[in-house]
Parts: structure tokens; sequence; C-alpha cells
């Protein structure tokens, strides 16, 4: 055995060497410069080419849903909009609009002259997706009110605000003059990049007029995805000079429509929970911004899942619970929820001393988070929650030891603040005043409460709202519901069908009696 085993790896160690260039391609054969060379030249020309591609395909969607009145095809083109317009350039663009206005050349000047002059490169086809009569007819208002809308894109995204405030105004205007039902949602996504228009240039307040009548022509007309839109665009821009008294009138003065897309339900009850906590209804505000996180996208849009989360824990913790730490070690939110983690830590521990030292070091930050006016509310919480272990760890504890142990300036501090901290149900205790200490009294078994049925009815009514918004949220193809149902003339023929089946048996039922 030892020397057939012995054989065997002499043979394989002779075998190796033949097999080792069968294991990966020869690199002789592959030429690299001249494949390198033809290579970098191309991507450029041919990503233009799929874009513009791409721009006429959603054009001819919505060109599609004009003529079948059916706006899910505008919806396919504009969801698609995001990654149009990471690939927009001039060329792109200029080739675009000179395409498509073949008939409206002072539209198409208009446009061009925010464009720079593409560079001549021989040998490339041109751009014409309008021949014949097609190119003598007017383009759609939603073609055009589309294929502007990608400039207006553009100019934002290369930081060419006022151009882009040109564009957008003139945009609007034609809108405004029109009243068609497939311009619905095109112009929808033209409110919304107005308004982030003015807001890059700090002229929120300006635009706040024309969208109060947007909306009440969308409420008039049922559009209920611009009257979605323009809502959200109005509490923003409300929030952004904190005007939470008129945001709130807002809210309670209209009704948001139950069509509206997830995106802009999400927007909606993040600006409703943010309200909310202001106004110190920190429950409602719970609810609203758990329901904005699973309204949210559940891959993408992780800044915006960032700032929910901040201001949600900010709650919670002014709710005296403590938020899961699971949602501290998730990777899109580790790195920004650090300063919270170090909040929330504080709240949980009672440490005054630790909760101004976060306060002091991320103050910068909670105050560009929008969050530092409800965590300056958090140092009463934090005294409530040092009171409260003081209460469990000592059966009786001095008024100095306690102004001691919470940092506090003198025992009268701690006097007031235990006697509020009973009056509120946080401890149950009594003030000795003449001897100057507090007595804890016994604890009471929780499950003799109420409590535990508050606790169930909060989990119940959590998940019976889930399941309303999953049936609301479902979606059906349409004309799907009577496709197995038999038409008029199939009824009657089965039925007459019936009815001669019935006189046959009648008429066996006679023959079989004599």
């Amino acid at each position: 055995m030892k020397e057939t085993t012995a054989k065997r790896r002499e043979k394989q160690r002779e075998a190796k060497p033949e097999k080792q260039p069968e294991k990966g391609p020869e690199p002789q054969d592959v030429e690299m410069p001249e494949e390198d060379a033809s290579a970098a030249g191309k991507p450029h020309k041919e990503l233009d080419t799929l874009t513009l591609e791409d721009i006429k395909e959603h054009v001819k969607q919505i060109e599609k849903a004009v003529s079948g009145k059916e706006p899910r095809f505008v919806l396919r083109a504009l969801r698609a909009l995001p990654s149009t317009s990471r690939r927009l350039n001039p060329n792109v663009l200029h080739k675009a609009v000179s395409g498509f206005f073949t008939s409206h050349a002072e539209g198409r000047d208009f446009l061009l002259s925010f464009l720079e002059e593409p560079m001549d490169t021989e040998g490339e086809v041109p751009f014409r997706p309008r021949t014949g009569k097609a190119a003598a007819a007017p383009l759609l208002p939603e073609v055009e009110a589309y294929l502007q809308l990608l400039l207006v894109v553009y100019l934002t995204n290369n930081k060419r605000y006022a151009e882009a405030q040109k564009v957008s105004d003139e945009l609007l205007q034609k809108i405004s003059s029109q009243n068609r039902r497939a311009l619905d949602l095109v112009a929808a996504k033209c409110y919304y990049y107005h308004s982030r228009v003015y807001e890059f240039l700090s002229k929120l307040d300006i635009v706040r007029s024309f969208l109060h009548a947007r909306l009440r022509t969308a409420t008039l007309r049922h559009d209920a995805d611009g009257q979605a839109t323009l809502l959200n665009l109005l509490l923003r821009n409300y929030l952004q000079y904190s005007l939470y008294d008129q945001a709130e009138k807002l809210v309670s003065k209209s009704v948001f429509p139950e069509l509206a897309n997830n995106n802009e339900w999400a927007r909606y009850l993040y600006y409703t929970g943010r309200i909310k906590a202001i106004q110190l209804e920190y429950s409602e505000a719970r609810r609203t911004l758990t329901n904005a996180l699973r309204k949210a996208p559940q891959h993408t849009a992780v800044g915006f899942k960032q700032t929910v989360h901040k201001l949600l824990i900010v709650v919670e913790l002014l709710l005296g619970e403590i938020p899961d730490r699971l949602q501290f070690r998730q990777p899109s939110l580790k790195r920004s929820l650090m300063p919270y983690f170090l909040l929330t830590q504080a709240v949980r521990m009672g440490n005054l001393a630790k909760f101004n030292q976060a306060l002091e070091e991320f103050g910068e930050k909670f105050q560009t988070d929008g969050t530092y006016t409800l965590i300056i509310r958090l140092r009463h919480n934090v005294i409530k929650t040092g009171v409260r272990m003081i209460s469990l760890s000592y059966s009786r504890i001095s008024l100095s030891d306690i102004a001691q142990k919470l940092q506090l300036d003198s025992p009268e501090d701690a006097e007031f603040i235990v006697a509020k901290a009973i009056r509120d149900g946080v401890i149950e205790a009594s003030i000795n005043h003449e001897k100057g200490y507090v007595q804890s009294k016994e604890t009471i078994d929780i499950y003799g409460t109420r409590e535990p049925q508050l606790a169930f009815h909060q989990r119940i009514s959590f998940c019976l709202d889930i399941h309303n918004m999953s049936v609301k949220a479902m979606r059906f193809p349409p004309k799907s519901y009577n496709k197995d149902l038999e038409s008029a003339e199939e009824r009657r023929e089965r039925e007459q069908q019936d009815l001669e089946f019935a006189k046959e048996m009648a008429e066996d039922d006679d023959d079989s009696f004599p």
C-alpha cells in the first residue's frame, strides 16, 4: 500500500506542470493596447445614445398615456427620471430638444439658450425622433413639460439655480394654463423641482402663495398626486421657517389623499410627526414617525430614514422609553446615530453630567438636524430617571444626598424635583420636610395595575393599523375583476341549456311512471 501511494504522488507531481497552462487564458492571445484605445472613446457616445433612446421611449409612453387615457404609462416614464437625470449632459439635452421641438422654434431657442453648443463629431448619426408629418405636428403639452423638466433637473444638479429658476418659472406658467388630466402627474414633479430650486436660492417664502393657489386648483380637480405633492411642499415650506402653528392649521384644514403614492405618504407622515413633537403630542408623533419609516423605500432613501430615526429616538426618550439598541447597530445608521446613542445612554442612566457633555459636544449637529429644541426638554427626563433609580436603590435617603447625586445646586431644588416626581407618579415615596429625607414606599405589583392591559391594547392597535394599511396598499391589474365572469351571451346560452335539461328530466320522470 505504501508503494502504491508513493507512486500515485509521483505521478501527480509529474502531471502538475503540464496542467498549469490550462487553468487560465493565455496572456499572449489578448491584445490589450488596441482594445483599450478603441474602448476609451466608445462608452461616452454609447451612453449618450442610450440616454436619448430612453428619453424617446419615455416620450412614447407619455403619448400612449394621452391617447389611451391611462396615467400608469406616465408613471413609468417618471419612475425612470432619477436614473435618466444622472446621465444628462449638454450634448444629450441639445439633441433631445432639437429633435422633439421641430414645430416650435421659439420654445426650442429658449431652452437651447441655457445649454452649451455641443462639439461637432464626424460620422455621428443625427437624432431625429420626429419625421414626416409628425415633425410638423405640435408637441403634446405633456411631452413639452417633460422635456423642459429634464432641463430644470439638469440645471439644478449642476447648481445653476438662477437659470433653473427662469426655466422653471416659464414651465409652471405653461402648466398653470392647461387643464388636462394626463398632465397631472408630470405637473406634480414640476411643482417639486420648482420648490427645490427656490429652496436652494433661499426664496421659499416667495413661492408659498403660488403653491397655495395650485393646491386649491388641484383639490377642485381631484388631482390626488398634485394635491399630495403640494401639501408636502407647503409643510416643508412652513417648517423651514419654523411656522409650526400655520403648518398645524394646514394639516387640520386639509385631507391628505388616500390614493397618494408611498413616497408622498412617508414625507407627509414625517412632517406631521415633527409638528406633533414640537406641540408636545409625543404619542401621536411616535405613531406617525413609525408609519413614515414603514412607508419609506426599504433599500434606498437612506438619508430620509436617518432623519426620521433621529427624530423618533428623541420622541421615544421624551416619552420615557429607551429605544431599541438594534437600530443603532444598522450599518446605514450606525455613524449618523452615534451622538443620539450617547444621548440615550445618558438618559437611561440618569447621568446629568454625561447628558450635558453630549449636548455640549454635539450641540451644532443637533441644531443642524432640527432636534436641539426637543433635546433641551430631555433634561427633565434625565433628572426623573435619576430620581427613579435613587428611589429603587434606597428605601430612605436625605435630600442633600439626592442633590449631590443629581448635581443640583441645593437640597431645596432636590425637594421640588422629588415632589414633582411623586405628583407625576414617577416614584412612590413621601417627603419628610422637617428631617429632610425621602421615604420610599413598597413597590406595587405591576400586574395588579392597568399597565399590562394598556400595553396589550397598544400592540393590538399597532397590528390592526398595519393590516388596514396593507389592505389599502394592495394593487390589482386593471379590469381583471371580471376576467373569470361569463358574458351576457354565455349566461343566456347557459340558462337555455339548463331549461332544456330540466325539460328533458321532467319528461323522463313522466315516462318512468305508468
